[in-house]
């Protein structure tokens, strides 16, 4: 079964090719600045395995445009990866917010595009660019089945103490403001990933492990999970909740929001603006939201980057230690995403504080890590509990829950 998946944002496309026989990626690439204007021209970056990279730079006034050349490229002789669409089975899709309504992937049909629709409310920059690649593949792809995929759902298995906010009840039944997380595909693919290894390697049963992921990107969020289902997580009703990210504030006083607005005399728009996008590690190193230029502006002597830094690892020790007292106890602690699998720094300044957790890090492993590897234990000799790193892959989580869901309608 051929599968595409669909990862639309409001002025990109990214897609990945998977051939679900043998769970193996044919291609990906990304439609950059899509709709952008009259005139201007939106650029493809189409990477089929085994060929050279294509690049095609066209006008792409709207998403089904770009979803027209994302399929020419598939199909090309030259850079290709499939003969024919009519080899696409199905069609996965990232979608960000399903609040309260999908606890699991879904068919779409026109009750989950009202649903998602609704949802919109919650996440006004992502639900409705989701939505315009589930039209794009209506038009494009007429009659192949569509599923989608929510960056919410895992976390729904979260108990009310965890999701519930100290404000009136009612906010919560008429307004739907709870916590509800996020980065859900990449804390369900790394915990079972961990959960496999804890079974296999250290023979603790799936339904009494306690595993705390760390997705540790540009946007970052932990999750604490107890025997495979999550129970906890750090990003809130919104991804500003929790960790410093790269532009992200994270765990904020909410008093700070009506004295910054008073203070530089500014609309609660334009505090939102800065608490998402100047904050962070740009905002404290006013270096970069790249963890790689603030960790070289901090080892040229920079004090701001070193505090960025500083905080970026201090909050997360801090949600270990917390997850640890909720979960009973701590198995494995997980890095992924673009620090956690990559930044040997990060890991071993949150380890360096964790030893009465059972946790630390064999130094050599730390800077070694093989990054082929499904799971890399990186873990200090004679420690007790785990630490591993563990690359992550959504896309190819989107691909298996669209192959189950398509499998099971068709066997219905």
């Amino acid at each position: 079964m051929i599968v595409l998946v669909i990862n639309c944002g409001s002025s990109s496309l990214k897609y990945k090719v998977f051939d679900m026989s043998r769970d193996a990626a044919l291609a990906d690439g990304v439609a950059d600045r899509v709709a952008v204007g009259a005139g201007d021209k939106a650029i493809l970056k189409h990477r089929p395995v085994g060929k050279p990279e294509y690049l095609a730079e066209e006008p792409m006034p709207d998403h089904t445009a770009a979803m027209g050349l994302v399929l020419e490229a598939l199909v090309s002789p030259e850079h290709g990866v499939i003969d024919s669409l009519q080899e696409i089975a199905a069609v996965g899709h990232r979608v960000v917010h399903g609040a309260e309504r999908f606890s699991e992937s879904v068919m779409i049909n026109s009750d989950v595009i009202d649903a998602i629709e609704e949802c919109a409310e919650l996440a006004p920059l992502h639900n409705p660019a989701n939505l315009q690649g589930i039209r794009a593949c209506t038009q494009s792809l007429p009659g192949v089945p569509q599923i989608a995929v929510f960056d919410t759902a895992f976390h729904q298995t979260m108990p009310e103490w965890a999701y519930l906010y100290g404000l009136p009840y009612e906010y919560y039944l008429d307004k739907g403001i709870r916590r509800y997380g996020f980065h859900g595909t990449s804390h369900r693919y790394v915990s079972m990933q961990a959960g496999e290894w804890l079974a296999e390697q250290r023979g603790i049963p799936v339904e009494q492990q306690r595993v705390v992921t760390c997705h540790l990107g540009n946007g970052s969020s932990m999750a604490a999970v107890k025997g495979g289902r999550s129970v906890d997580t750090t990003m809130g009703l919104t991804p500003l909740e929790g960790l410093l990210m790269g532009t992200r504030c994270g765990d904020l006083d909410p008093a700070i929001v009506p004295s910054l607005m008073e203070q530089m005399n500014v609309g609660a728009r334009e505090v939102d603006r800065i608490l998402n996008k100047n904050s962070g590690l740009l905002g404290i190193s006013g270096v970069s939201s790249d963890m790689r230029d603030v960790k070289a502006a901090a080892e040229a002597g920079n004090p701001r980057a070193a505090a960025a830094i500083d905080v970026f690892c201090y909050r997360i020790i801090k949600y270990v230690g917390s997850y640890a007292a909720a979960l009973g106890g701590v198995d494995a602690l997980v890095f992924t995403a673009g620090i956690g699998e990559n930044e040997p720094l990060v890991r071993e300044r949150v380890c360096r504080n964790l030893a009465f957790l059972g946790l630390s890090i064999a130094p050599e492993a730390n800077q070694s890590v093989d990054k082929t590897r499904a799971v890399s234990d990186i873990s200090g000799r004679g420690a007790s509990s785990s630490v591993l790193v563990i690359p992550t892959n959504e896309e190819l989580t989107i691909a298996r829950d669209t192959m189950e869901i398509v499998s099971k309608v068709a066997a219905s």
